[in-house]
């Protein structure tokens, strides 16, 4: 016979009331008795009774993530903190990984109609405002990323542009002046805003935008880095700087110099951006810039929570903060470790891909303030050596 909590609570040598107040997350109870509680619900294998749980408390208890990918260490980190947070509230997190497909993107929102979830976390790459808006009043949802947002959801990002424009001017700061990008090939989302900051910067110092040092790959992973730097050292005149839009395309540029003799950052300096674990370990470590997960995942929850309790007030912008962490590919190895022998960075993991430039954004000027994307939103990081 399965175990009721009645029986978890005899076992614990506590109320009924109190087990429950563990089950649910309630914040008001000992450490001492939680632990002893959920040693109980272990003993006897006690699994609570969702449907029991939905029908008393009005939700599902479950929440959605739908994200592009699961193999990427960005999201793969932002998923755990965000399942750490979502616990925190008594919430279980469902997950589904849509690859960037627009198919697969519309069925989370068809999903989101069949109320088997309380509220979901989208990061979209494909679908447009006006086809995520159109299903955005079915259930309570919160975007993340840059995709394009409906005026009537919740969104939280990293300030792309901010952050790519301060990567840029530590190259700068360097006294690097042929500084390249490699991002997505898109004139959309994440990689076009990270491709204004890296503008942004050039034009405020004085540097000219060139289009053959912007290279865009059609992945970002670490062979399209890889592929993308082989594509700048063959240039008749290479770059003396690179600026990556994720750090899997960082650590590839970074192996395709290792291979060409190309030392890092003697003659080229590479910033990546994210700060997954990878760069902290490569030799040399990688320069990136580095947001706040923890922040996001808990601003995310905080909001989606209170829709799921009923606040209908307008949507919310919230802008995560982020540092830049200058590392050893940009200001080099301390002196006290150039003697040791160096570890060469690991091979990329899949073949290369082929990389074709980008063509330029709209040829608008890159710092006006009326392009949506370059707005503004109070956050400006900071840097940490």
């Amino acid at each position: 016979m399965a175990a009721r909590l009645r029986d978890v609570a005899e076992r614990a040598g506590v109320s009924v009331k109190t087990a429950s107040n563990v089950l649910n997350h309630h914040p008001h109870v000992k450490a001492s008795t939680r632990e002893r509680v959920e040693a109980a619900m272990a003993e006897l294998h006690y699994r609570p009774n969702l449907s029991a749980r939905s029908l008393k408390h009005g939700r599902a208890g479950f929440l959605a993530l739908a994200v592009p990918a699961m193999d990427s260490p960005y999201f793969a980190e932002l998923a755990a903190r965000i399942t750490e947070e979502a616990a925190a509230l008594g919430f279980i997190v469902l997950l589904d990984v849509t690859r960037g497909d627009a198919d697969a993107e519309r069925v989370v929102l068809e999903g989101m109609r069949s109320h088997v979830v309380d509220g979901v976390i989208f990061s979209p790459l494909a679908l447009s405002a006006d086809e995520i808006g159109s299903r955005a009043d079915s259930l309570p949802m919160v975007l993340l990323g840059e995709p394009p947002v409906p005026s009537d959801v919740d969104h939280i990002a990293v300030d792309s542009v901010a952050a790519a424009r301060a990567a840029t001017e530590h190259l700068v700061a360097q006294g690097r002046r042929r500084i390249a990008a490699v991002g997505r090939e898109t004139t959309r989302g994440t990689a076009s805003a990270r491709l204004l900051g890296y503008r942004q910067a050039l034009e405020a110092a004085g540097l000219a935008y060139d289009g053959t040092l912007v290279i865009g790959v059609p992945h970002v992973e670490r062979a399209d880095g890889h592929a993308a730097m082989q594509r700048l050292l063959a240039l008749p005149e290479p770059p003396d700087a690179v600026f990556c839009f994720n750090d899997l395309m960082a650590i590839g540029a970074l192996r395709a110099c290792v291979e060409a003799g190309v030392s890092v950052p003697d003659e080229v300096a590479i910033i990546g951006f994210d700060d997954i674990a990878e760069t902290r370990y490569a030799n040399p470590t990688v320069s990136t810039i580095s947001p706040d997960l923890t922040g996001l995942a808990r601003a995310a929850l905080e909001l989606l929570s209170r829709r799921i309790d009923g606040h209908d007030g307008p949507a919310e912008e919230v802008r995560v903060a982020w540092t830049l962490e200058a590392r050893e590919t940009t200001l080099g190895v301390p002196e006290r470790r150039r003697s040791q022998p160096t570890e060469e960075v690991p091979a990329p993991d899949r073949p290369s891909a082929s990389a074709a430039p980008v063509d330029p954004l709209d040829p608008a000027d890159p710092a006006d303030p009326a392009d949506p994307v370059a707005a503004e939103a109070g956050v400006t990081g900071s840097v940490t050596r």
